[in-house]
């Protein structure tokens, strides 16, 4: 058993774990962060995506111990800071970029990762980005709508 201790969404969090605990089960089974979602356990769907020190990662391919220390940022860490919807959540609903939302927390953290860095994408752009995250429900255009107006939103226009 090992002691993990993270800071999940701005709070420091610790649980004693065994070792080959996969961090998307130490999230939402040590931490009761379900909002991580886990489809495929093979890295392929990308419902499991959380931010690693900011950046994109599978949380079902990583063990818990190997991100001892770090900072993690979930989809409920993607809010505004008054706990209202944050920008790209905002997005989402208002472009109607999802159905069953199953996908969508993968969307969510992979999204704010990206506009971070890219704060004007075309349409080309948006769904190369998107490209690593398997929805079953939509046919990902209004996923990419939700790109483009998440960006929208972040540079203040209405």
């Amino acid at each position: 058993m090992h002691e993990v201790s993270v800071t999940v969404n701005g709070v420091l969090r610790s649980a004693t774990v065994p070792a080959r605990r996969l961090l998307s089960d130490f999230l939402r089974h040590d931490l009761g962060c379900t909002g991580t979602h886990v489809g495929c356990e093979h890295g392929v769907c990308g419902a499991c995506t959380v931010l690693l020190d900011g950046e994109p990662v599978r949380s079902c391919l990583l063990f818990a111990v190997s991100v001892d220390g770090a900072q993690l940022t979930t989809v409920e860490g993607c809010r505004a800071p008054d706990g209202g919807l944050g920008p790209v959540q905002r997005a989402f609903h208002e472009c109607h970029g999802l159905q069953c939302g199953y996908c969508t927390p993968g969307f969510i953290t992979t999204v704010t990762a990206y506009l971070r860095d890219h704060p004007d994408p075309t349409e080309e752009q948006a769904r190369e980005a998107i490209g690593g995250n398997l929805c079953r429900c939509t046919g990902y255009q209004n996923i990419v709508a939700s790109v483009l107006r998440a960006a929208a939103i972040q540079r203040g226009e209405a």
